[in-house]
């Protein structure tokens, strides 16, 4: 598999220039002068880049090609993007990438049997469910814009959601891998739908209730959305029965339904989707000023560095979180409709390839794991754009490796990591039986 090592090491080296363009596009345009530093940026990149290739080769000579390539690609828009609007933030960021590359390397290194999470995923799901507690609880919670994200203790700060995906996703796709036949096998059909036994299925609703409860009692609508999405995928997968995923969508619907009416934060979350207009200085202004800089950027875009961030002349944000919410709006402004759907399009490549992952992996833990994980990472790029172009409301989550944000860059890192180590098995054993029958044939 040394040549596929090969393509993933001839795939980074456009990703790091187009992150040396990248910088000195914005230095073109904020600076008279441009000298050597996007040069040295592109370097630090593409060495921190190199290294990890070098690991992944050495640890993981099977594992997919293309999908740490797709990654850096996204992470160095990211760092652009951040750098144009602040450069301590693009610092900050670049910090994070390389804390995440370290953590990626460290999954790889302890989490080569990865099938021992199985064994703990009732004490990994207690955990992730504390995790999503966490900012509720005095002394240590943050509440941003209405929502209880952020965790405090001393000078370190994350949002425990980030970390809470990944302990969900494990213990759902346990569950389900040991429980999915008597899903089917004891399922009932009652007027003309499938319904699961109790039995089996009530453990499983109570761990996804309760995480649904803490995800609204935190006010954290995007990754209940998240959450909750990634669940009915990976029952779909597991079962096969779509009227499984019918029953959800309607459970889902009637929530929200009843959410809307009788929580205060989800209401106005709903009334400023549907009519931003009402009150446009200030409920609205965000979505609204993200809606208009899209339209701004046309298809080509106004160039880097050229979108209006504030007021000029004051220190009125015209694009409210455009490091972390609002970025895929700064983006269409300045690299127009094409740089946006190239930018889609690397996400779609990204979920192409862990499905793909999903597909040739032989047992059932290892597919549902690499689904599960490809599904929320899809999703979760799919809330925030979904949010900033108004086809969903608009919620907290941060773009994958391109919002500012360490806790999400750590946590989609080890997100990758877990998806490598399914491929690096899932291909070697494919590739195993064809090795043994060659050798046979030989002694023929």
């Amino acid at each position: 598999m040394s040549s596929a090592r090969n393509r993933e090491l001839l795939a980074l080296v456009p990703v790091a220039l187009l992150l040396t363009a990248g910088f000195a596009g914005v230095f073109a345009q904020e600076s008279s002068q441009l000298g050597n530093a996007s040069l040295i940026y592109g370097a630090y990149f593409f060495a921190v880049c190199l290294a990890t290739h070098i690991y992944l080769r050495i640890r993981l000579p099977n594992a997919d090609p293309y999908l740490f390539p797709l990654v850096a690609l996204l992470t160095a828009i990211g760092l652009v993007m951040v750098y144009r609007i602040d450069e301590g933030l693009a610092r900050d960021q670049a910090n994070w990438f390389v804390l995440g590359l370290v953590l990626f390397a460290l999954a790889i290194q302890f989490l080569r049997d990865y099938e021992v999470l199985e064994r703990y995923r009732y004490l990994i799901a207690v955990g992730g469910l504390l995790l999503l507690l966490a900012p509720r609880l005095p002394g240590i919670g943050q509440q941003v814009n209405g929502a209880y994200l952020g965790v405090k203790i001393g000078p370190i700060a994350f949002q425990p959601a980030e970390f809470s995906k990944l302990a969900i996703v494990i213990f759902l796709a346990s569950y389900l891998r040991e429980n999915r036949e008597v899903l089917v096998v004891g399922a009932r059909r009652i007027l003309g739908v499938t319904l699961p036994p109790l039995k089996h299925f009530g453990p499983m609703l109570v761990v996804w209730g309760a995480s649904m409860f803490m995800l609204v009692f935190i006010r954290d609508l995007g990754s209940s959305l998240m959450f909750f999405a990634a669940f009915l995928a990976l029952l779909y997968v597991a079962t096969g029965r779509f009227s499984f995923v019918v029953i959800g969508m309607a459970l889902f619907v009637v929530g929200a339904w009843f959410f809307a009416e009788t929580v205060p934060h989800v209401h106005d979350r709903i009334e400023i989707w549907l009519h931003p207009y009402n009150d446009p200085q200030d409920t609205g202004y965000q979505i609204l000023n993200s809606i208009f800089a899209q339209a701004d950027g046309g298809l080509f875009g106004k160039g880097f560095a050229q979108a209006l961030i504030t007021v000029p002349g004051t220190n009125q944000a015209l694009l409210p979180a455009a490091q972390t919410d609002t970025i895929y709006s700064l983006i269409v402004n300045e690299l127009g409709l094409f740089g946006a759907c190239g930018l889609v399009l690397v996400y779609l490549l990204v979920t192409a390839r862990g499905f793909k992952i999903a597909l040739l992996a032989s047992d059932g833990f290892s597919k549902l794991l690499a689904t599960g994980l490809t599904a929320v990472f899809a999703i979760q790029a799919f809330v925030i754009i979904g949010g900033v172009t108004r086809v969903i409301p608009l919620t907290g989550v941060t773009l994958p490796f391109v919002s500012y944000g360490g806790s999400s860059i750590v946590a989609n890192f080890v997100l990758v990591a877990l998806l490598l180590l399914v491929s690096d098995r899932a291909r070697r054993e494919a590739t195993e039986p064809a090795g043994r029958e060659a050798v046979a044939m030989g002694a023929i």
